[in-house]
């Protein structure tokens, strides 16, 4: 369908509008994208579960969808309503808070460093080791009372045998997690037996000891004293912190907000009166005060489908069980395939009334529910990562076409590739996890952006160190130093604005230029119409800087700053486009990356000043170069220190120019000083290298001096040989017989010959050397 744009969106001269096509999991192929109500787009995505940190994985999905996203609002027109969850209610939810609540408790609790307290933490490490680590170890090596001392060493012996290990991780990729800490906590209990035997008992050692072992002492203490936690708002808190958390790192990376956020726990009562109507229209039963889904029933209806997204999945018991979740009872549960849409909760966990008894909702049902709130009986775009499409986005879809009596709930399921971290699966087991928080001190929001938008959305990202220090760098670089020259050479020529020499400056080059900014456009437009294709948009831009980067350096006289102007501002509109900056729209570049220093406009502020400094520099160079007095090479010197010394760290650049006038340009003034140095090396190093030559021709110069301090009538004779090598000697010193008196042949007399001549060519060396003083 045609949808107004924006004027700067339009390409020119094209023949026919590309269509935007989306790649449909539903359909498993790219499919025109056409709105059930004109420009309106109804999207649903689904939030993150917050009970820990967000991390790379989060970034790769939530970024991601923030692209498309900008995309379809700003570059293609369309008035999208974005919905997202916040998972609040939820089996990891319950058991971290549970769990960080009673070692709080336990912590608060303890006041001094005891036997009792190192005895409890040394059971609770014979029964880690027991049921995660043991299931690896040798008989002889299973642990047992008052054996671990002994016995641990073998152990860590052990583990350094790589064939071992590796079995170990394969029948168990957690393992080396769990044996991290149970390493951590065994030293931690040797330590506090010492400051026991030492009589430190007070409670820093204490807490010490219980902080150093928290892993292992949580479930412990949770399998003991799990029923006693029962109020609903210590998991609430939990979430409360990590969603808080969440959208401060979202906001850091630059995502925009939902235009409706849901929390699980504002919708309960909406959960309840929709699992009822599921089992009103008999595609449920209840258990033993759970609520299931009766998939085979839903399978076997006209017009329905279970698991339509991967129907390859249906039998898969590890992802199924995986989205039941781990404190789940599943008792009465008649097919294996069956999911809960309410549970009936056990001791210490959250619970809230229903007709089939005190419970919670089912993960999958959560979704269906506050979508359907927000957005109807159907939506145009559902999204989210690849690993939620089974079973939770195939679940989510029956329950709600159950619910809804409908044979579809959603047109387009779009789907974000998994991520990878240097090839392999992000784990903590792996110890490749990091946080948002971590990859933020290594790398800006932009260069993240960067490194999904060389990549499909939808395909497998592998992030790697080579990915930033190669292509995006590259990118980055290319574009700033881009944006720079161009702001440069517009400022320079509004300064000029009166110095028209009469010619309009529009050739065949520019003719050619503004040509390519148009196939351009075009190039751009059919990329994103190709199911979002980011990176041969991040191409198209990229060919078009350098084809302008050309024609500017091919110019330097006569350059149509109109032109290169154009275009710049289009290519950072863009960029924009994509999240990859903040500002202006009719602004040249990135716009601001830091939104902090949004209100400061760097150029207009200093510009002024900067070009009457440079207009003093190019005044006295002119006058410099008129003379050759050596006074005027200090004049000269001193413009260079101006440009190299001063104005370096204020971020100004003076690119000397063939007319003798600078080009003035802003830049970061760590990458000038970066840049500085780094040709500063480069002399020392050329200059170094040269004293080194220069040092050892010297030195060579020296040892042939110093050969030819001997003369050639004396360098056959001892002591400058051995005695008795010769027998006889010429008038010259030259060898006639050997140490017994036989006459040298012919060859060792023309050999001494030669010697003789070499030595004194380097003794008339010297004595010139010597005579010259």
């Amino acid at each position: 369908m045609s949808v107004q744009q924006p004027a700067w969106n339009l390409p020119q001269n094209r023949t026919a509008e590309p269509v935007l096509k989306i790649y449909n999991s539903l359909t498993r192929s790219k499919t025109e994208f056409v709105p059930r109500n004109g420009r309106h787009v109804k999207w649903y995505n689904c939030g993150p579960t917050v009970y820990d940190a967000s991390h790379m994985g989060h970034a790769r999905n939530y970024v991601t969808q923030d692209v498309l996203r900008r995309i379809m609002t700003d570059y293609f027109g369309y008035d999208v309503h974005f919905v997202m969850n916040i998972t609040d209610i939820d089996d990891k939810i319950i058991q971290r808070a549970r769990q960080n609540h009673l070692l709080d408790t336990f912590r608060a609790e303890t006041t001094a460093l005891s036997l009792d307290l190192i005895s409890q933490i040394q059971s609770s490490w014979r029964t880690h080791v027991r049921e995660r680590v043991g299931k690896g170890l040798p008989q002889d090596l299973q642990p047992s009372e008052g054996q671990e001392d002994q016995r641990w060493p073998r152990l860590v012996e052990l583990i350094q045998d790589k064939a071992w290990k590796e079995e170990c991780l394969r029948r168990d990729e957690k393992f080396d997690m769990y044996f991290s800490s149970a390493t951590r906590t065994l030293a931690a209990i040797q330590i506090a037996k010492s400051h026991l035997e030492g009589g430190r008992t007070n409670p820093d050692v204490a807490h010490e000891l219980i902080d150093n072992s928290k892993d292992i002492l949580a479930q412990s203490l949770d399998s003991q004293y799990y029923a006693t936690v029962t109020d609903p708002a210590i998991s609430r808190a939990l979430a409360a912190h990590w969603e808080g958390q969440f959208f401060k790192d979202m906001a850091r990376l630059r995502v925009r907000d939902p235009d409706t956020l849901t929390r699980v726990t504002e919708y309960v009562p909406e959960i309840v009166a929709f699992v009822e109507r599921i089992v009103q229209n008999g595609y449920a039963y209840e258990a033993q005060g759970s609520v299931y889904f009766d998939t085979l029933a839903f399978d076997r209806a006209d017009g329905h489908d279970y698991a339509k997204l991967e129907p390859w999945s249906k039998g898969n018991r590890e992802l199924l069980e995986g989205g039941e979740g781990d404190l789940s009872s599943k008792i009465g549960r008649q097919s294996s395939s069956d999911f809960a849409l309410w549970k009936a909760s056990k001791p210490g966990e959250p619970s809230w009334p229903s007709p089939w008894g005190m419970g919670r909702p089912g993960w999958h049902i959560e979704c269906s529910v506050m979508a359907s709130a927000i957005l109807g009986d159907n939506m145009d775009i559902h999204s989210g990562g690849i690993d939620l499409a089974f079973p939770h986005h195939d679940n989510e879809m029956a329950q709600s076409e159950a619910y809804h009596k409908c044979g579809s709930w959603v047109n387009y399921f779009i789907h974000t590739g998994h991520l990878h971290i240097e090839g392999l699966k992000m784990s903590k087991s792996l110890k490749n996890f990091i946080t948002i928080d971590e990859i933020l001190e290594k790398y800006s929001a932009r260069q993240l952006r960067l490194a999904f938008l060389t990549q499909l959305w939808n395909a497998k990202v592998d992030f790697s160190e080579s990915l930033m220090t190669g292509e995006v760098r590259n990118i980055e670089l290319t574009l700033n130093n881009f944006f720079t020259v161009v702001k440069a050479l517009v400022s320079q020529a509004r300064a000029d604005v009166t110095k028209s020499d009469g010619y309009h400056h529009y050739e065949n080059q520019e003719h050619e230029l503004t040509s390519s900014f148009h196939e351009s456009q075009t190039t751009f437009r059919e990329a994103l119409c190709d199911s979002f294709n980011t990176p041969a948009a991040i191409d198209t831009l990229r060919d078009l800087v350098s084809k302008t980067n050309v024609y500017i350096n091919s110019r330097s006289k006569g350059l149509n700053i109109g032109v290169i102007e154009n275009i710049a501002r289009w290519v950072g509109q863009m960029l924009r486009m994509l999240g990859l900056g903040e500002g202006e729209t009719s602004e040249i570049g990135w716009g601001q990356d830091n939104l902090g220093d949004s209100n400061i406009n760097r150029d207009e502020l200093l510009m002024p000043y900067l070009r009457s400094l440079s207009s003093f520099r190019d005044g006295v160079r002119h006058l410099a170069m008129q003379k050759s007095d050596t006074a005027l090479k200090d004049i000269l010197a001193l413009c260079d220190k101006l440009r190299d010394v001063d104005l370096v760290p204020l971020g100004v650049a003076l690119d000397d120019q063939e007319d003798g006038k600078a080009l003035v340009k802003l830049v970061p003034p760590a990458e000038l000083i970066k840049a500085r140095d780094d040709k500063r090396a480069q002399i020392d190093a050329k200059a170094a290298k040269k004293a080194a030559s220069v040092e050892a021709e010297r030195q060579k110069r020296l040892q042939r001096l110093e050969k030819g301090r001997v003369t050639p009538q004396q360098m056959f004779k001892p002591p400058i040989i051995p005695e008795g090598l010769y027998g006889s000697w010429n008038d010259d010193g030259i060898p006639l017989t050997d140490g017994e008196g036989k006459e040298l042949s012919k060859n060792q007399a023309k050999k001494v010959q030669k010697d003789w001549a070499a030595q004194k060519k380097l003794h008339d060396e010297f004595l010139v050397w010597q005579n010259s003083g």
